[in-house]
């Protein structure tokens, strides 16, 4: 029976001390998370179970060497996490893998399962791969060498999850060591020490061809050899947390980090095939361009918008035809302009201090010094409204249309043409631009464009 790492998350550690992380109703995530964490550690221990807890003083990057120094085959790593939301009425449990690996989503599901017949009152917000977190990756799942889950328990914002966790702990920490217990089971029941580990092969499809040389599944994530990443000339010099290994001589990279490369990643359980596609249908030079070309249709919008909200076309059924129409009019990419508004509503769940009826979908301030954002007479206006404040930030050309955005005029003309420049700018937030670019990059993988 392997040993179980366990990491209790609040935002990001930092050297020389416990970054709070996520804080509402007068607690922390670092120590609600704490708190659970060394619960789960006791019931576990008294099942008879290895359990390694990661120092809680450790950086995020030192958290990952920790694990990874450590680990042997048979292990499993988890990080529990409590999230904030703008909304009080977001809540609910749910758990991220690493995209790709069909065999780790099914040990999430064991997690999330353990967790809800215990608390059956949490929301289940379901198994989703990193991909579908804000960053469009988590560091934990994807770097971490042993088989890697992160669990979200629930939402500190939320009035409902935050009494649940605090009233219910040991309920968390039974149904999360019930998860853990069965998944631990599951990895590798006998592990054994080999001195060298026999990875199954993999076949490999490149743009629908088959390539002559095979891949190996490590931990179900397939890993494909270097020479390959070469000859889709991508420079891995950039990126130096992705994972490599060496299997009999031959040093093989994680698939999944080549997305990272605007490579499309698939998986085929059935033929044990790795499929990449790297011809591109978006142009690669215009991905991140403001004032750009969109590429997606009406219905990709809607379907994409309906799939990550099914209630979401209801109050605002032309929203994917209004960004269209209005983008196009100015010269912005719908595109990045669409899942902008997806980022800032919640893909127009709204909550915190914006209303639907505001018709405001990109957090847009009023001017006066007023406490309540811009309100918008249609949605039409609204969207409009966010087309011209991001063409205020990404270009020195005059408006198409009068002026409706009550803050175009503040804005320095043409300081950010790129998304990542939206950063501290647009939002405080330093990570904005790199949700907004993972948003985008959902879209376009839903669309078969990337």
């Amino acid at each position: 029976m392997g040993r179980i790492f366990i990491s209790a998350a609040h935002g990001g550690k930092e050297a020389g001390g416990i970054d709070p992380g996520a804080i509402a109703g007068g607690t922390t995530e670092a120590r609600e998370m704490i708190l659970l964490r060394d619960l789960i550690v006791t019931e576990l221990r008294a099942r008879s179970f290895e359990i390694l807890a990661v120092p809680d003083d450790l950086s995020a990057a030192d958290t990952l060497n920790w694990i990874n120094s450590r680990g042997r085959r048979g292990d499993v790593a988890l990080e529990i996490q409590a999230d904030a939301a703008n909304s009080p009425s977001v809540r609910g449990a749910g758990v991220y893998y690493i995209a790709n690996n069909s065999e780790r989503k099914s040990n999430g599901e064991l997690l999330l399962v353990g967790l809800l017949r215990r608390v059956p009152q949490l929301p289940n917000r379901g198994v989703k791969p990193d991909t579908d977190s804000g960053l469009g990756r988590l560091a934990f799942c994807r770097q971490t060498t042993l088989p890697a889950l992160a669990m979200q328990v629930g939402f500190l914002s939320s009035p409902e999850d935050r009494s649940l966790l605090q009233t219910r702990r040991r309920d968390f920490a039974l149904g999360i060591a019930d998860g853990l217990a069965s998944w631990s089971r599951v990895i590798d029941p006998n592990p054994g020490t080999p001195a060298e580990p026999n990875y199954p092969a993999i076949n490999i499809n490149i743009n629908g061809q088959n390539y002559s040389e095979q891949g190996v599944l490590v931990n179900g994530n397939a890993y494909i050899p270097i020479d390959l990443v070469d000859r889709l000339r991508i420079d891995l010099s950039k990126a130096p947390n992705v994972n490599r290994i060496t299997y009999r001589k031959v040093v093989y990279v994680k698939a999944v980090e080549l997305r990272d490369f605007n490579v499309a990643i698939a998986w085929d359980a059935a033929t044990r095939t790795i499929s990449l596609r790297s011809n591109l249908v978006v142009c690669s030079g215009q991905f991140d361009r403001v004032m750009s070309n969109g590429n997606t249709s009406e219905v990709q919008l809607q379907l994409f918008l309906r799939n990550n909200n099914e209630n979401a076309l209801v109050k605002f059924p032309d929203i994917p035809k209004l960004y269209r129409e209005e983008a196009a009019t100015e010269g912005v990419n719908y595109d990045i302009a669409f899942c902008q508004m997806c980022v800032e509503t919640g893909f127009l769940r709204f909550g915190g201090d914006i209303r639907p009826e505001q018709n405001n979908f990109a957090g847009l301030g009023a001017i006066g010094g007023g406490s309540e954002a811009a309100s918008f007479q249609s949605a039409r206006i609204g969207v409009r409204a966010h087309i011209q404040h991001l063409k205020a930030y990404a270009s020195l050309e005059p408006l198409v249309n009068e002026v409706v955005d009550p803050r175009f005029r503040f804005v320095t003309r043409g300081i950010a043409p790129l998304i990542d420049q939206l950063s501290g700018r647009w939002s405080a937030d330093l990570d904005y631009g790199a949700k907004i670019t993972a948003m985008v990059k959902r879209l376009y993988e839903s669309a078969g464009l990337l």
